[in-house]
């Protein structure tokens, strides 16, 4: 039995899940469209590039989580997952998924992007283990701020290291699926590291490295 990690955006998904609630929430009048477009465009341009400043970003997008109520914040969620999600979700990453699960290892979903958005993701897609960044709650409500470390680039290791510590585990015969370059830390750490539809960037690195090119789409 083995550690099976999984990047979640562009990986299990075909698609960005943070990028599409930003999408849903311009089309659907929730922020200033124009203004809140062009931002969430440019901020997913510096992912790409692997330019992002993460706490920069993580304001943004928590701003609309912070100025709603919880019972708005879920509806809307549930209409984002039938609109924006389920039509990107990719029947070779369910396959890939179910076939760890019959092999009795350990399904793990780690991303950069927010737990309010990817737990019911992780729930679609039958995992029970996420490592996400989590939003800062009080009081029943989001308070714009991060709560503890995000899970991005290093911060990716850093957390899986707190959940491995916390469940007394170790990361032999772990394997770990990723699109980007923003995992490299993580993929480095890993026994198997693979690739997914990746970026240029990681598509290079994985050659130049013998690592396995896999695609789901």
């Amino acid at each position: 039995m083995a550690l099976a990690i999984f990047d979640l955006d562009n990986t299990l998904l075909g698609g960005d899940s943070d990028f599409l609630w930003g999408r849903y929430l311009c089309e659907n009048g929730i922020v200033e469209e124009a203004d809140y477009r062009r931002a969430n465009e440019h901020y997913y341009q510096q992912y790409l590039e692997g330019s992002l400043d993460i706490y920069d970003f993580l304001e943004f997008v928590f701003k609309p989580l912070a100025t709603h109520d919880m019972d708005t914040l879920l509806q809307w969620r549930e209409a984002y997952l039938e609109q924006k999600i389920k039509p990107i979700m990719l029947p070779a990453a369910e396959q890939l998924v179910e076939k760890h699960r019959a092999q009795g290892d350990t399904l793990l979903i780690i991303t950069a992007t927010n737990s309010f958005l990817t737990t019911p993701i992780a729930n679609l897609l039958g995992i029970e283990h996420l490592i996400a960044t989590e939003p800062e709650v009080a009081d029943g409500r989001f308070t714009g701020r991060v709560a503890g470390k995000p899970s991005f680039q290093h911060g990716k290791v850093e957390r899986l290291r707190g959940w491995l510590s916390d469940r007394d585990e170790t990361l032999a015969g772990s394997i770990f699926y990723s699109d980007s370059h923003n995992d490299l830390p993580l993929l480095e750490l890993v026994d198997t590291p693979i690739a997914v539809d990746p970026d240029p960037k990681l598509k290079a690195e994985a050659q130049q490295r013998g690592w396995k090119i896999l695609s789901l789409r």
